[in-house]
């Protein structure tokens, strides 16, 4: 009978990651809410078995992903839950590279695309007017050449806010601020902002007539545009400067 082999042993993770992990616990296990105040880091330390620099190591780790929050001579806190760190870092993750981005925007279409059936069912005049107010403002902008980056999140946001589901409109966030965030990075230029404009004006038009199949239809030409941006960035060779985005 042949016997395998065993398998090697792991190496015990580090001392700052064990103390990561049971700080993680203590919050859940205590449901502490976001501004909690914990424990001193004393009193911390000596419950984990650790030295004050362990522990620090540990909470330093977790503030960088947004867990923690020290405010210097009052404590640690426990910190609201942000979609922030992992902005900061898929966009750093994603560089210049135009391939990646493009499958971020993917992303963005398939899941506005595929939801903007139940905001079409739900939607209430007050956030029709909402989404309106703030086309208008794009076409101010629009027609002085500005950009309105500010404007198209919030409209992406009111397009589902109605639908009472604050994780859709987190991941709309995140999508949204990951392309633009990438974006920066390869100076996307959109050299139609008065199209822009139109897209979305067409897209509020369809969703106020209760037209799925044109709220969809628009939706996906909008972000056609989008591509060709990309595309038309692409093939340009001139990749500098710095300028914000208005796709």
């Amino acid at each position: 009978m042949t016997l395998k082999s065993m398998k090697p042993l792991t190496r015990a993770p580090l001392l700052h990651v064990s103390v990561q992990e049971s700080l993680r616990a203590y919050i859940n296990d205590n449901g502490l809410a976001p501004g909690t105040l914990l424990p001193a880091e004393g009193e911390l330390a000596t419950q984990l078995g650790v030295s004050r620099n362990s522990l620090r190591e540990g909470i330093k780790a977790l503030e960088s992903v947004g867990v923690l929050e020290t405010r210097r001579g009052v404590g640690i806190f426990v910190k609201a839950f942000s979609f922030e760190p992992l902005l900061d870092n898929l966009a750093y993750g994603l560089g210049g590279a135009l391939r990646q981005i493009e499958e971020v925007l993917e992303i963005r279409r398939t899941l506005e695309v595929g939801l903007i059936g139940k905001t079409i069912e739900v939607i209430a005049e007050e956030d029709i007017s909402e989404l309106r107010a703030t086309v208008n403002r794009m076409r101010v902008h629009a027609e002085r050449g500005e950009t309105f980056a500010t404007d198209d999140q919030l409209f992406h946001r009111l397009l589902f806010r109605c639908q009472d589901n604050e994780t859709l409109v987190r991941l709309i966030d995140v999508f949204w601020l990951a392309f633009y965030k990438a974006s920066d990075f390869v100076n996307l230029e959109n050299t139609d902002p008065m199209a822009t404009w139109r897209d979305h004006a067409a897209i509020v038009d369809a969703i106020e007539a209760r037209d799925l199949e044109e709220a969809r239809r628009r939706l996906d030409r909008h972000y056609e545009g989008i591509a060709r941006v990309i595309a038309n960035n692409k093939t340009s060779s001139n990749m500098g400067g710095t300028h914000e985005k208005t796709v």
